[in-house]
Formats: structure tokens, sequence, C-alpha cells
């Protein structure tokens, strides 16, 4: 995660950089032993670099930070959620095609 345009996301930081983001807000859930996570990674940091000033793009390990997947009900990694507003607005689960992501992304501005 050595990207400036991603934020890290933490439990005690979620509802500062993501909930009252006046930006829409890509959040990849992931852990350090997941594969399919670090496969997904270099997507989900090409588009905070393509998309940087028009959203927000942030990771939250689960491990170390637990409360706000299971408020999320996040039950398989990698996910992404895309928020809006607070709310949200599109998910995906599982390692997907770059295109996927940015179409989730697209969906969100």
């Amino acid at each position: 995660m050595a990207s400036p345009n991603i934020v890290v996301v933490t439990d005690s930081n979620f509802e500062s950089e993501v909930l009252k983001s006046s930006l829409p807000v890509l959040v990849d859930f992931w852990a350090t032993w997941c594969t399919p996570c670090l496969a997904i990674a270099p997507h989900v940091e090409a588009l905070a670099q393509e998309y940087a000033g028009k959203i927000r793009v942030g990771k939250c390990d689960i491990d170390a930070n637990p409360m706000v997947p299971t408020q999320f009900e996040i039950r398989s990694i990698p996910t992404l959620l895309m928020f809006r507003s607070g709310e949200v607005v599109g998910q995906l689960v599982g390692v997907v095609p770059r295109a996927r992501i940015h179409d989730l992304v697209k969906k969100a501005l």
C-alpha cells in the first residue's frame, strides 16, 4: 500500500475518513495473509491514482480492525464497498477484473 492516494482506514478513523467524506470512498477490506486480496491490490491502487481528487480510496485490514468489517457484515475478503454520502452504494466480493471495479466507481460519481 505504497500509494499516497490510499488512506489506511481503521476502526477509529472510519467515520471521519469514510462516512463523513465529501467525496465517494472505495474501501478495500483485506488481510495480509489473503492471496486474492494481494491479487486485486494493484487494480485498487491504479484506480486510486486514476480517480485522485474525484474519489477517496481506503484499505481496511480486517485483522487489525475487526469492528468496521463486523458492522458491514464482511464475510469474505477481498470485499470492496463503495460509499457515497456515508451510505454503501455498491459492493464487490472476491477477485474481480479491474473493469468491474472501475464500473463500481463510475456508478458512485
